[in-house]
């Protein structure tokens, strides 16, 4: 029969475990709700981004890539660093599904460019995220909120995604570089332990240690894909060429086949990339030539139109001495109403005279018509002393004739004309009234 001490033993270790299993039971109940929780979220957010909406995507699956704060109810009790997310504390499995969409959605994001992404997201909120990518922040995002700050506990996949998205956005690839140099230098060797590697996965993430070595075949395809990037994309685009041989040539994790097929690939890169500088080259050259053609092109097109431009000055003043002679000659207009007139009236009385000098009566003709009128006077003369009225007719006909010649050189000589036919009738006239007194 048991004593009493050993009895009271008994009932305080049943006392602990009961304690322990309850404790057990209530933190296992709050992981299973984390854990729904963000695969809830998770399924959530990678609809809305098949559906391209990015904006809510982003929204919908921030709050558990973010740390909490201390009263939040997804915060776990005995979390004491407050730079986690609740991710950090998912499955492995479900840990790389969110890694990999934010990944995913982020580099989706930076492809909209600033304008879309500024209608989508503001421009600082853009540029923001753009920055991520760019300036390879978005490493230390996902190694502090979702690992805690170790860096060489991140899950391979999520390693993959990251130096891949660096790849894509980042001018230079020196941080990649050195990024995956200290990833890689904490891996551990193969151990190809799958039993371990199922028990240690199921865990949450504080109570693993160390899984990141190459201790499955799925293991082993991601240190193959990490040394890829590393050796035929990351080194290449920093010009290590001789450094990835090297490196290649010394890895453990490669065999003979997959070495020699490594090293096949650099050398073909290699090679490529010689072939892109002299294409490139070839390519400036052309374009220099193309450049330099156009300029000579330019300048004899300018050298051109000078020369045309001094033919045309040239004649312009050839033909300006001609146009002031035409206008000199031609009477010019003046927009004055009154010089306007006056130029017009004297343009009318020079059209006169030049309109009657245009058909001028022949000179035999005044000859005939003068010695007609001689002898019409010397006749009136000898009959005026019978017959007073001739005189009456006759200056009758001397002035319907004067005005049927109006012209001053006829009036003139018809005035002389008249003036010595008067004068002789005069004397006839006074002795004839002589010889009647008598």
């Amino acid at each position: 029969m048991p004593s009493a001490s050993t009895a009271s033993t008994m009932s305080y270790e049943d006392s602990l475990s009961s304690q322990y299993l309850t404790s057990s039971i209530s933190s296992l109940s709050s992981a299973r709700a984390q854990s729904s929780h963000i695969a809830r979220t998770y399924r959530q957010a990678a609809q809305l981004f098949l559906t391209r909406r990015l904006y809510e995507a982003l929204s919908t699956i921030d709050p558990i890539i973010s740390p909490e704060a201390p009263d939040s109810p997804l915060q776990q009790e005995g979390q004491s660093d407050h730079d986690a997310a609740p991710v950090a504390f998912a499955s492995k499995t479900t840990r790389v599904k969110v890694w990999s969409f934010y990944l995913t959605l982020l580099n989706a994001i930076i492809e909209l460019g600033p304008e879309e992404g500024k209608l989508v997201f503001g421009s600082t909120k853009w540029r923001e995220l753009a920055a991520y990518a760019r300036q390879g922040t978005v490493w230390d995002l996902v190694v502090r909120q979702g690992y805690q700050g170790n860096e060489g506990a991140v899950d391979g996949e999520v390693v993959v995604n990251l130096a891949t998205l660096l790849l894509a956005h980042m001018p230079s690839q020196k941080l990649n570089q050195q990024r995956l140099e200290t990833y890689l230098s904490a891996l551990s060797n193969p151990t190809f332990d799958i039993a371990a590697h199922l028990e240690a996965s199921q865990q949450p993430m504080r109570n693993s240690s160390h899984q990141n070595g190459t201790s499955t075949p799925r293991d082993l395809n991601i240190r193959l894909k990490l040394l890829e990037l590393y050796t035929l994309h990351v080194l290449p685009q920093n010009d290590e060429w001789d450094y990835a041989r090297d490196f290649i040539s010394m890895s453990e994790v490669l065999d003979d086949e997959r070495r020699d097929a490594f090293l096949q690939a650099l050398h073909t890169l290699k090679e490529e990339k010689a072939l892109d500088g002299i294409r490139e080259k070839e390519l400036q050259r052309r374009q220099d030539e193309e450049m330099q053609q156009r300029r000579m092109e330019d300048e004899r097109r300018r050298k051109e139109e000078a020369r045309a431009d001094q033919d045309r000055k040239r004649r312009e003043a050839e033909e300006r001495p001609r146009t002031a002679g035409s206008q000199n000659r031609t009477p010019s207009t003046s927009s004055n109403p009154r010089a306007g007139q006056g130029n017009r009236n004297t343009a009318a009385s020079k059209a006169k005279p030049a309109q009657k000098k245009a058909t001028p009566p022949s000179p035999r003709v005044y000859r005939s018509v003068f010695t007609t009128v001689q002898a019409a006077i010397l006749n009136a003369g000898k009959s005026v002393t019978q017959n007073p009225m001739v005189l009456l007719r006759f200056v009758l006909f001397l002035m319907a004739f004067t005005l049927a010649f109006a012209r001053r050189d006829v009036r003139d000589r018809v005035k002389r004309t008249l003036q010595g036919g008067l004068h002789k009738v005069q004397r006839t006239i006074g002795m004839g009234v002589k010889v009647s007194y008598i």
